[in-house]
């Protein structure tokens, strides 16, 4: 992340509001402890900003014997704070106050009832706290220690030659206060106790410790609260950051980014998203979207239905323009479809076999595959969240896709207009195999009753009622057979258009249980990694 105060981000407020909309983002995802503090420095942000912004708190920080008190007597002119050397004398913090009105509600706020007026105008909004050592014995300096570190606008850290290099201070403070470089002085007190050849190695080997710390190009000054040696220095550091007047923006912004920070830690460091959701919200890993309609194709049983709407299309050619004489038997076999209950756009259920347990394990395995696969460049714990969401849904996978087959339409329920036209000369040929017959039986009467016949017109030396009789019978099931051909043909036909629809209707099914779910947490965190980086801006 970038460091504040060195180049032009984004308005305080963009960055406020991207932590925010980073904390509930991660709700759920991350540790509570990242998303209750970046809310903590939002809400504290709204609190601070409503106060007087005129005035800067800046507080005066240090360990027991560091000579703190004694350089808050010093920058004030006056002795208000009693010092001590070994042992921790300030018990509540107290503020030092420049021009105090307006600085009342700021000083409500920060809890610190102590004040006192300060006659010198120089210092106009100027609010200096003392505060208890942070190494004090009594935990409750130490409490009170960290409550203002993390509230105030400005802090000193007074340090004296015999525990600058302390870790305590170095590990739980300074270190932690590395975005924090804008809103930071460190002083180096005592230094008349110092030979005069030792004061810059001291200061030198200081900056050393802080810029290890992450605070390499904070001021850092030597000063004698007793000699007065670098106060006037010290003051004018001071003077120059409060006549900003914004002190309180720069640590509002320092915290945000340290939140942010601890936001982008808890998620570790990923690839991001963008690796598998296109611009248009599409999952761009075909291979697994295959496996997946592929499991799910199989567990809707589109093969049956297929198969089905295949065998439905010769039963209805069949019965359609198969010879009359025996038509009627056909109408004993149950339609296929109709027995599964598909009628081609219809919104009942099925009468489809139930998926087998092989099916639903193929089905499990593709959205695990599907989530992992989502999740590979998400860290830890946020892909646990995609890999959960590729699952979410997948107990309202067999009602979905049970009512996606029988919402599907088909395309059976037109009929062919050569069935008509082979139907009707189905029927011609039977009509003429019937007048054959009855022909033939009106002859077979006169002979039997010794009546005189008619004379019989023939085809070549064939009675034209054998020819009718006769021809109609054979053609009739050749006509049939023909019919039977090409029925075949068109019900493939049909199936491969049965199975393209079908497919889309299951993809979709896939996409909106288990893609859309994938994809939507997929963009969750990489909107959330969006806002962090503008938060720590």
């Amino acid at each position: 992340m970038k460091l504040l105060g060195r180049k032009a981000g984004p308005p305080l407020d963009d960055r406020l509001a991207a932590l925010a909309e980073a904390a509930d983002l991660a709700e759920g995802r991350l540790g509570a402890a990242a998303i209750d503090r970046a809310r903590d420095v939002v809400d504290r942000a709204g609190v601070r900003r409503s106060l007087s912004v005129e005035h800067t708190a800046v507080a005066l920080a240090g360990a027991t014997g560091s000579g703190k008190s004694s350089l808050f007597n010093a920058l004030t002119g006056t002795d208000l704070a009693e010092v001590g050397v070994t042992r921790p004398t300030t018990a509540h913090a107290q503020a030092a106050l420049w021009h105090p009105a307006g600085a009342g509600p700021l000083l409500d706020w920060l809890g610190v009832p102590l004040r006192h007026t300060v006659a010198d105008r120089a210092a106009s909004g100027l609010i200096l706290l003392d505060l208890p050592d942070h190494d004090s014995i009594e935990l409750s300096h130490r409490l009170e220690v960290d409550r203002l570190v993390g509230v105030v606008d400005l802090l000193v850290w007074v340090l004296d030659p015999q525990k600058y290099a302390d870790a305590a201070v170095h590990e739980r403070y300074l270190r932690p206060l590395a975005r924090h470089r804008d809103v930071t002085v460190v002083v180096l007190n005592q230094i008349d106790r110092l030979p005069r050849r030792s004061v810059s190695r001291c200061l030198d080997d200081l900056r050393r410790l802080l810029a290890a710390d992450g605070l390499w190009d904070v001021p850092v000054l030597g000063v004698s609260a007793r000699t007065g040696e670098g106060v006037a220095e010290l003051r004018a550091v001071l003077d120059k950051r409060v006549s900003r007047r914004r002190a309180w923006a720069s640590r509002l912004a320092a915290d945000a980014a340290t939140a942010a920070a601890m936001l982008q830690d808890s998620a570790a460091d990923g690839a991001g998203s963008g690796d598998h959701v296109r611009q248009d919200g599409v999952f761009a890993d075909r291979t697994r979207t295959r496996e997946l309609a592929r499991a799910l194709e199989q567990a809707a049983a589109v093969p049956v239905v297929v198969r089905a709407v295949a065998k439905a299309h010769r039963h209805r050619a069949v019965a359609a323009t198969g010879w009359p004489v025996t038509r009627w038997m056909r109408r004993l076999r149950p339609d296929p479809l109709r027995r599964l209950r598909l009628s081609g756009g219809g919104d009942a259920r099925t009468s489809l076999p139930a998926a087998t347990s092989v099916q639903v394990a193929a089905v499990e395995l593709a959205v695990r595959d599907m989530g992992a696969a989502a999740a590979a460049g998400v860290p830890e714990p946020w892909a646990t969240s995609v890999r959960h969401a590729a699952r979410s849904r997948t107990p309202e996978l067999a009602d979905a896709l049970d009512r996606a087959v029988a919402t599907t339409s088909l395309g059976v329920s037109r009929t062919p207009r050569w069935w008509r036209a082979a139907g009707a000369l189905q029927w011609l040929l039977t009509a003429a195999m019937a007048a054959g017959a009855v022909w033939l039986a009106v002859l077979f009467v006169l002979d039997y009753l010794l009546l005189p016949r008619p004379p019989t017109p023939t085809l070549d030396r064939v009675p034209w009622p054998t020819v009718l009789l006769a021809g109609g019978a054979v053609a009739g099931v050749l006509v049939a057979l023909l019919c039977r051909v090409v029925a075949w043909l068109g019900g493939r036909r049909r199936a491969r258009r049965a199975a393209r629809a079908l497919r889309a209707a299951v993809e979709q099914v896939g996409n909106e249980l288990v893609i859309a779910p994938t994809t939507a947490e997929l963009a969750r965190y990489g909107r959330f990694v969006e806002r962090v980086a503008v938060a720590g801006s």
